[in-house]
C-alpha cells in the first residue's frame, strides 16, 4: 500500500511544493513511514482559508513524522495554482494534480476535507470540515 501510496501521489506531478521555493520534481518514498495528510481546498471555501494557518503550524511541528499535501478542489494548475497557494499562505506541498482516482478516492461532497493516510500507508481517517492542530494530532490516534 505504501509503495501505491507512493507512486500514485509521485504521478500527480507535484509542483509548487513550497510556494516560496517551488518544486517541480518530489521523490514520495522519502515520506515511507510518515503520516500523509491530504487536504482539499478552494478559493471560495472560506473554512478552507481559515484552516491553513493550522495546517502550516501542523506541518511545520510535525515535520519529522507528517507530511500535508492540498490539493485544490477546482483542479487549478500551474502559474495560477502556485499563485493561489502564495495568495492564501500555503506553506505546506501544494499538489499539481488530483491524487483521488490513483487512490481510489471519491471526491469530497464538501470542503475542506482532510484523509489520512497512516505511515504503513492506509487510509486511516476522513477528516470533514476546517481542522486545529488539536483536531489533526487527534487523528493521528
Amino acid at each position: 500500500m505504501i509503495l501505491r501510496l507512493s507512486l500514485a501521489l509521485l504521478l500527480t506531478a507535484i509542483s509548487a511544493c513550497d510556494p516560496a521555493k517551488p518544486t517541480t520534481h518530489t521523490d514520495l518514498s522519502l515520506y515511507a513511514g510518515q503520516w500523509l495528510f491530504i487536504n482539499y481546498w478552494a478559493s471560495w471555501c472560506k473554512p478552507c482559508l481559515e484552516e491553513i494557518p493550522e495546517l502550516n503550524r501542523f506541518a511545520q511541528q510535525q515535520a519529522q513524522q507528517v507530511k500535508v499535501f492540498a490539493v485544490n478542489f477546482d483542479g487549478l494548475q500551474g502559474n495560477e495554482l502556485q499563485q493561489q497557494a502564495q495568495k492564501f499562505g500555503i506553506d505546506y506541498i501544494v499538489l499539481a494534480q488530483d491524487p483521488a482516482p490513483a487512490l481510489n478516492l471519491s471526491l469530497p461532497t464538501g470542503l475542506p476535507t482532510t484523509y489520512v493516510y497512516n505511515p504503513e500507508g492506509k487510509l486511516h481517517k476522513t477528516l470533514l470540515g476546517p481542522q486545529t492542530i488539536d483536531s489533526l494530532l487527534a487523528a493521528m490516534q
